[in-house]
């Protein structure tokens, strides 16, 4: 189990546009990909789910991959954030 931090810089946070790409980027991994905020916790491959965090701007997510691929997820994950959110 790989884990790392976000802190989210969009000003909307995780809106319907990114939360859509980031399910697309999840699906990419055999790795199970799970955002925490706030003691919630939601896979990243069900979009209703990831929206329903309701994760704002400024606000600090745990993101946790677990699984047989996990080095490249994290990596893939990681990035995606960095550069959409």
């Amino acid at each position: 189990m790989k884990k790392f931090e976000y802190t989210i810089k969009d000003a909307i946070g995780i809106h319907a546009r990114p939360a859509g790409l980031l399910v697309k980027e999840a699906k990419n991994y055999q790795s199970k990909i799970t955002i925490h905020v706030n003691g919630k916790s939601a896979e990243a491959t069900k979009l209703m789910a990831v929206m329903g965090l309701g994760v704002k701007c400024g606000q600090t997510v745990e993101v946790e991959v677990n699984g047989a691929d996990e080095d490249t997820a994290l990596e893939g994950v990681k990035n995606f954030f960095e550069t959409n959110l």
